[in-house]
This record gives C-alpha cells, sequence and structure tokens, in this order.
C-alpha cells in the first residue's frame, strides 16, 4: 500500500511501487518554483500546479468521488487537462480521458460505459450528457473547483486500484474500455528512468492515448516539465523545441516523416536533445536512419499495447544494424510467439506475439469476454497478453513484426503480410507511403490491394514495378492513389476504412 506522507521523491521513486500522487507533492514540496507544466498560452511551478490539482480533487472529494469510481475529459492538450488529470487520481478515483476524434454516439457510449459522474470538457465537445452526469468547463475550471488554499483528504491505493481506463481510438464502434492499474503506471515510470529535473518533455499527441501518457507521467514523476501543444504542426514543434530547449520527446512516424521532410529542418537549434521516442505504428528504416543522421540525441523505439504484456525497445543509435527490427524484450518482460491454434512455437518460428510483464491491464471494462479473448496462458498457467501482432525474433533476439494477424491476406492457401508488400511499394521512386489491405476474391479467397500516395509518378508504372519485385502469390491485384493516408490521432493507419472505401466503390 501507499499513503500519503512526507518521504522525499527520491525515497518514493526507490519503491517497488508508490502512489502518483504522493510523488508530484514531494516535487512540489522540493521544487516548488521550478516549471512544471506549460502549454502555449502559460506555465506553471510546481507549487502552482499541486494548488490547483489539490483544489480540483478536493471540490470532486465533496461530491462524492473516491476510490472505486470514474471521471471522464475530453479536449484538446493543455494545463487544465493535465491538472485534472493528475487530480482524479489524486481522489482514487480513475481517469477516463475520452478521444476527441470520435463521434458524438461514440462519445457518449465511452460515457455511459465508464460509469462517470463528471466529465470535463472542452466547450466546443458536442455531446448529449444525460442529467446523471455533471459537465464541467475545462476553460472555466477555476469557477467550478475548491476555493484557494483547500486540500484534498490524502487517499489510500494499492497497485490493482484502476488508474485510468484507456479507450481505442477506432472510428467506428465503440471501444473497448482499457483498465490500468496504479501498479501498471508506477511499472511504465519506472522503466523510463531517463528523465531528471531538467528533462522537458514536447508532447504532441493528446493526452487521451497511451503513446503520450508514458512519457507524460514519467517526466512529472521524475520532476521534469512536460509541455503540451494542442495540435501537430512540425514547424512549430522544432520552434517550440528550441525555444523550451526540449530534451524529450514522444512522437509517432508520422509526425517524425513530417519534421524531417522540412526543407529548413536543420536551421533549427535542436542540441539541447538527449533522447527522443516513438512508439505506435511502424516506423520505417529509411525514416529512422534519416534521424538518427540529422537530429541529435539518441532514437528509442518502444513496441507494445496499451493492454500491456510485454514490450521491446530499440536503442538505435546503439545498433544502427537493427533497425529494421522494434528492439529487444525489456527486462522483467516475457515474449513467446504461438501459432493459429495458441501452441507455443520453437526458436525460428513464426507467429503471434504474446506477453506478460509488470505492465498489464486489468482487463477491459465491463467486458469479460473480450479480456478473457484477450489472453493466453502457457503450460504453467501463468497469464500473457495476445498482442496481436505476427513477428519472429532474429539470431540476437531482436523481434522483427510481419503484421497484425487481422490484417494478415490469406490468398489460394498461402499467408501474405502486407508489411512485406508496403515495403516494396516504398522502395519504388515517388511512392510517399503506401498501405495494402485484403479484399474478398471468387477465387483466391482474398486477394491484396494497395493505396498509396504518388509524387509524380503512374500508378500503373509504379504498381508494375512492385509486381515484378514480389513473389507470383504475392502480387498486388490493384494500386488506389490517395491525397493521404486515413490515420488515427497517434499515426495509426485505420486499415479498415481503406477496406470500407472498396466495399462501398
Amino acid at each position: 500500500m501507499a499513503t500519503a506522507s512526507s518521504r522525499s521523491s527520491a525515497d518514493l521513486l526507490g519503491q517497488p511501487f508508490a502512489d502518483h500522487s504522493d510523488l508530484f507533492r514531494a516535487h512540489a514540496a522540493e521544487q516548488p518554483d521550478a516549471v512544471a507544466i506549460a502549454d502555449e498560452a502559460g506555465r506553471l511551478s510546481w507549487r502552482e500546479l499541486d494548488a490547483l490539482v489539490e483544489r480540483v480533487a478536493a471540490r470532486l472529494q465533496a461530491e462524492g468521488v473516491g476510490r472505486g469510481g470514474a471521471v471522464a475529459v475530453v479536449g484538446q492538450n493543455s494545463i487544465a487537462y493535465g491538472a485534472v488529470f493528475l487530480a482524479v487520481i489524486r481522489t482514487g478515483a480513475a481517469v477516463a480521458p475520452l478521444t476527441t476524434s470520435a463521434t458524438p454516439e461514440a462519445l457518449a457510449a465511452m460515457l455511459a460505459d465508464s460509469g462517470a459522474r463528471h466529465l470535463f470538457a472542452d466547450p466546443a465537445i458536442e455531446l448529449d450528457v444525460p442529467p446523471s452526469v455533471q459537465r464541467i468547463d475545462l476553460h472555466a475550471l477555476p469557477a467550478w473547483m475548491a476555493p484557494a488554499g483547500t486540500r484534498a483528504t490524502p487517499v489510500t491505493v494499492a497497485p490493482e486500484d484502476p488508474f485510468n481506463i484507456i479507450y481505442s481510438s477506432g472510428t467506428t464502434g465503440v471501444p473497448k474500455g482499457i483498465v490500468q492499474s496504479h501498479g501498471m503506471r508506477w511499472a511504465y515510470l519506472a522503466r523510463t528512468a531517463v528523465y531528471d529535473r531538467q528533462s522537458v518533455v514536447l508532447l504532441s499527441t493528446p493526452l487521451y492515448s497511451n503513446t503520450t501518457l508514458v512519457a507524460f507521467l514519467p517526466c512529472l514523476g521524475f520532476g521534469g516539465q512536460a509541455v503540451l501543444t494542442k495540435k501537430f504542426e512540425a514547424r512549430r514543434f522544432l520552434e517550440l523545441s528550441a525555444r523550451e530547449r526540449v530534451t524529450h520527446a514522444m512522437l509517432v512516424p508520422v509526425q517524425y516523416r513530417r519534421i524531417m521532410a522540412l526543407e529548413d529542418f536543420d536551421r533549427f537549434d535542436l542540441s539541447s536533445y538527449r533522447v527522443k521516442f516513438c512508439t505506435s505504428a511502424p516506423f520505417p528504416v529509411e525514416l529512422k536512419r534519416d534521424i538518427l543522421a540529422r537530429w541529435p540525441g539518441g532514437l528509442v523505439e518502444f513496441y507494445g499495447m496499451t493492454e500491456g504484456g510485454a514490450s521491446t525497445v530499440l536503442v538505435a543509435h546503439e545498433h544502427p544494424d537493427k533497425l529494421h527490427t522494434v528492439g529487444r524484450v525489456a527486462p522483467n518482460s516475457e515474449m513467446k510467439l504461438i501459432d493459429e491454434d495458441g501452441r507455443e512455437l520453437p526458436p525460428g518460428g513464426v507467429g503471434e506475439v504474446v506477453g506478460r510483464g509488470p505492465m498489464m491491464m486489468n482487463g477491459y471494462h465491463r467486458c469479460d469476454e473480450a479480456s478473457r479473448a484477450a489472453e493466453w496462458f502457457d503450460a504453467q498457467g501463468r497469464r500473457f497478453i495476445r498482442h496481436g501482432d505476427v513477428g519472429r525474433f532474429d539470431e540476437d533476439g531482436f523481434l522483427i513484426l510481419m503484421d497484425r494477424t487481422k490484417d494478415m491476406i490469406i490468398s489460394g492457401g498461402f499467408n501474405i503480410y502486407p508489411s512485406d508488400l508496403e515495403a516494396v511499394l516504398a522502395a519504388e521512386p515517388g511512392v510517399v507511403e503506401a498501405a495494402v489491405v485484403g479484399v474478398p476474391h471468387p477465387d483466391w479467397g482474398e486477394t491484396p490491394v494497395a493505396f498509396a500516395v504518388l509524387d509524380g509518378v503512374e500508378s500503373e508504372a509504379v504498381l508494375a514495378a512492385a509486381n515484378a519485385r514480389l513473389g507470383k502469390t504475392q502480387r498486388i491485384t490493384a494500386l488506389h492513389v490517395v491525397d493521404q493516408l486515413p490515420r488515427s490521432a497517434i499515426g495509426k493507419v485505420l486499415k479498415r476504412e481503406l477496406r470500407d472505401r472498396l466495399a462501398r466503390s
């Protein structure tokens, strides 16, 4: 158990488990005047942030929020959003950050699923809130929270207590809520021990995403500064990096690609960078090489799931010959490959990734069947999380990802991995980016169809050249030219949308 105390931040960080709120209180006491959080409108010191969080938490507690409850929040990144997030966990309740990209109907369903009775929201968010839920304007937070000087009642939390409920970022249907515990979040913090009080992390992905939280919370946890932006714009990101003397960043591949494509990239002073992180989507090898060559500081790629399981880490600047991989299994994690029947594969096999470690979800919120489907148990009865990815380990233990199991194409009895075809397309001159999906075929069951963003080349020529390099069973049936590939807020290509386009045509 962890309780509010006067222990130092160093003491708390040395524990196998502690409460994030105790840690943030310690930083506020030890470095009250240091900047803790900033957005493009302003910044707060640790003393100011702590006071704000206490006042929001106290008001929530006065209205009955505490352990076992949940509070929802939806909006763009801001100091107010970050403060509400920290305030909710200070009450012992779980935070349910909702996706801004969802439809009003999906938002309403997520809100209902969370069980929250309070919703903090930007005024621009369109959502019919039921009478049982109080909607609080994030822009008017000072008028709602408890009076100045009010302190929240300290709460005891256990490692298994829900910390947050993360909803997946699909554009249709109701996403499943992934329940992450206090213990899981503490494990994330301990794993990311690269920050200190001089760290400044710049975040351009939304706070409802686990991608953002795995940088936001650990940086604050080690006493650093978090800089939040409402939306990503490549040139503005570099301007802020130089102005704020940013040391760390968490970006997704599509953001890196847009930054590196700027003609004046090299004029920005990025010398303050120590390390940059990447996760959430396939990271092209050539893009990694370009970043290593031109952007100061190290480059680290994480592979894992919001649901948890095992993680891999590629320290790209230390292993430039392994850029085609996602790295080795992280310490204290275990990863296996299984076949379609759930049998563990021997070394050298290609199969579905399953993993276990200190960062594993409690389960899907109010969805026991889906939770069971996401689990795999080994011969000793140990619980693993199914990652849904197909991969293999090379001779040095580095994981090479093939595809999502649901994206694998079976054509005429042959397994086709879209990533193999996408790599061939991407190597063709004039192909900016490409994605391949499987579509029904009367003779073969499925057949691969490509979508690509092209620059100065004809689709017929690209298709012919790619097919000439592919095996007979891999050949692409058609190539559709698009202005851009549909992506989620964190840069994942939404292949379901591509399949839907074909189904409608």
